[in-house]
């Protein structure tokens, strides 16, 4: 040794570099835009009267969809279209299962004396076929109709009550 001293306190080396702490929360990479263009807007009913059920996709899911819709009519003061109320729910709601789905959805709301009378089959795929609007309109529908999204198949009906 020849006699050279190094004070160690004063020579502390900077390598390796400090590194930040890392974040609480991991980074999430930015939601996707979504516009409107092929998107169907979730179903909203506002301001009026509305329920729904949702049913396994089953052969007698017609028959209990029937019960729920024409029991709400009646809380809600109208029995004159019993029947047709039925055929039409009976009849949106066979077609919803034959889509092959798991589960059928069964919207009803009423508004200056109509009701609207809903079915979501939860079922994507191609489009299906028109075939059942005529036998919605001699069943009593004023209108009715059918658009399919990767959601499955909605089918709709509007009874004058």
């Amino acid at each position: 040794m020849l006699g050279v001293q190094v004070d160690m306190a004063e020579h502390t080396p900077d390598y390796p570099p400090r590194t930040p702490p890392p974040p609480k929360r991991p980074l999430s990479p930015p939601r996707p835009e979504t516009g409107l263009q092929g998107a169907r807007a979730r179903m909203q009913v506002r301001n009026r009267r509305s329920a729904n059920w949702s049913l396994e996709a089953a052969p007698w899911s017609a028959r209990k969809a029937t019960g729920h819709v024409l029991d709400r009519l009646h809380e809600w003061g109208y029995r004159e279209a019993d029947q047709a109320a039925a055929d039409l729910t009976d009849l949106l709601v066979r077609t919803a299962v034959a889509d092959g789905g798991r589960r059928v959805s069964v919207h009803l709301a009423d508004q200056d004396r109509q009701a609207l009378i809903v079915a979501l089959s939860h079922q994507p795929g191609p489009a299906a076929t028109d075939a059942v609007l005529p036998e919605l309109t001699a069943l009593g529908a004023v209108a009715c109709g059918t658009d399919t999204a990767d959601d499955g198949r909605r089918l709709w009906a509007i009874l004058p009550l």
